[in-house]
């Protein structure tokens, strides 16, 4: 893997290639730079506000209408269509505001490489729905309608291009989203389908299934049309099926999900027994507490080992992509028993909770290294015993997880701890377990803050680093010196292409200085998403 600053990946191609001199101008924020910031959380500015779900509008994306302003549409409809297919967002909303932006600009290239992408940017129905509606936002401010030539070829395209069992699914697991269903796209694109299957599935959604049995019960059907007939019958069977039984057999038979089935079914503990065989790791993990308050996961079942089994399995971690944050956070929010939300309670499953534990571990795998230089600083200069906003995280263990997370997958990261005007000692290790990591950083005495300490260490020892991380509980710091200036100064020195992250794990909105310098960025909190902003500062892609 390149190292960081030799990138050659294509955002460089509309920022300046960083030099060794470290001047302002290498660093200035250009419209790309932000535009690659809104497509990844939202936002064009240099703060991450985590689980924060923000307003999309045109006033948020200023860059965004600068680049297609001066006939750069095409580029920007690249740049979502990448950072939809390599997972660089936090949030996928941008992304579909600003291709629904594209294709509705008043350049006839732009227009038309926006709608040429929708169905790479647009892959599931939620996410066309999503399209649709804010092509609709965006439309009731001039006063007209949507429904021209190109969209209704974009959105029969996005019908007929995809493969029919695939396609019969979708329809039937997501009918509806946004204000939008199947039926209203349909009429409104006005779909001519591409083959019988699409034909199928199209009168399915628009007529129902009696005209469906009533087109297609006489006639002689392809191999392909029979299995799509054969498919919708179990959907239409299972919706009106009172035989507890029935529905299980049909569930395991045909693979059936939750969204196909009626809120009754979802009463029965067999049914979501039945349902937990197949279901995507993800939605065990979202569902685990509702599961156990439903005695559907009870101690010692098969179903609690099954589930055990699959979250120690690496093979399944893999294949779910479960990242080791995303497992800390379902599993701390699993042992508290109670949901953010409603009055659903449980009583954690000692057996799990040690699978996920393991699961936390083996995880570790799954996260792809960046390959740069990292300093990971953890400010031990306050208590970390407070809770990271939205989360039932300690500051102290989210510090130590987020630690752990570079130490192991990063082979050059250096871990520091710094206090009272000074760097502590911190026997911190990557082989050391998450409660290991946690008291080796809270043992530590307090004192003032000053997040430049890590930046000064490493420029005197000679040490050039491409990306500085700073945990911090507080968000309000004391500076020796200004941290932008500190960190121009490690750049000039050892010729580095040197970025800082600053994380305020309790801050809820918070600005490390007013600058225009593309190499620093402002974590508020701290989530998933948190992780995926610093990679893509990492890589130089916001």
């Amino acid at each position: 893997m390149e190292p960081l600053g030799t990138s050659t990946t294509t955002s460089s191609r509309f920022n300046h290639t960083v030099n060794s001199t470290g001047g302002s101008c290498p660093w200035e924020v250009g419209d790309k730079a932000r535009l690659c910031r809104f497509l990844c959380y939202g936002s064009e500015g240099d703060i991450y506000t985590a689980r924060e779900e923000g307003q999309v509008s045109a006033e948020s994306a200023t860059a965004l209408l600068s680049l297609l302003q001066e006939g750069r549409g095409a580029e920007v409809v690249e740049e979502i269509k990448r950072f939809t297919q390599d997972e660089r967002t936090v949030r996928l909303g941008p992304c579909f505001f600003a291709l629904a932006l594209c294709s509705q600009h008043s350049d006839l290239k732009t227009r038309q490489a926006a709608f040429k992408a929708l169905k790479e940017v647009c892959r599931e129905p939620a996410h066309l729905f999503s399209f649709v509606q804010y092509k609709k936002e965006l439309r009731e401010s001039m006063k007209c309608g949507i429904w021209g030539r190109a969209l209704r070829k974009a959105v029969s395209d996005w019908y007929n291009q995809q493969e029919p069992m695939s396609l019969a699914a979708a329809v039937t697991r997501c009918k509806q989203r946004e204000g939008w269903t199947h039926q209203d796209l349909l009429r409104l694109s006005h779909t001519k389908p591409a083959n019988e299957a699409i034909a199928l599935i199209s009168k399915y959604v628009t007529k129902g299934w009696k005209e469906v049995q009533a087109a297609y019960s006489d006639k002689e059907n392809s191999a392909e049309v029979v299995k799509v007939l054969s498919y919708l019958e179990v959907v239409e069977k299972v919706k009106h099926s009172c035989d507890q039984t029935e529905v299980i057999t049909l569930i395991e038979e045909h693979n059936l999900e939750r969204e196909q089935l009626l809120t009754d079914h979802l009463k029965s503990k067999q049914v979501w027994r039945a349902l937990l065989k197949e279901m995507p790791l993800q939605s065990v993990l979202k569902l685990l507490g509702n599961m156990t308050s439903r005695k559907i996961l009870e101690p010692g079942s098969s179903e609690t080992q099954a589930v055990c089994e699959r979250l120690q399995s690496e093979t399944a971690l893999k294949k779910a992509k479960i990242h080791p944050f995303g497992m800390l956070l379902a599993s701390e929010n699993y042992k508290r028993g109670q949901g953010f939300q409603g009055k659903t309670k449980w009583e954690p499953d000692n057996g799990i909770l040690k699978a996920m534990d393991a699961a936390f571990y083996k995880s570790f795998t799954n996260v792809e290294p960046v390959g740069g230089r990292f300093v990971v600083a953890v400010d031990v200069s306050t208590s970390l015993s407070s809770i990271v906003p939205g989360t039932t995280i300690s500051t102290a263990v989210a510090a130590a997880a987020i630690t752990m997370i570079f130490a192991k997958t990063e082979a050059d990261t250096h871990v520091l701890a710094y206090s009272e005007g000074a760097l502590v000692p911190c026997s911190f290790s990557a082989d050391m377990t998450l409660a290991q990591a946690t008291f080796e950083l809270v043992k530590i005495p307090g004192g003032s803050t000053d997040c430049t300490l890590p930046i000064t260490w490493a420029t005197e020892n000679g040490k050039a680093v491409d990306v500085f991380i700073i945990l911090t509980n507080n968000p309000l710091w004391m500076f020796t010196a200004s941290p932008v200036d500190t960190l121009k100064m490690h750049r000039q020195e050892l010729g580095a292409n040197s970025k800082l992250v600053m994380c305020g794990l309790t801050s809820i909105g918070h600005a490390l200085a007013d600058t225009e310098d593309r190499g620093l960025v402002s974590i508020c909190g701290f989530d998933l998403g948190a992780l995926t902003v610093i990679r893509n500062l990492a890589q130089d892609l916001i």
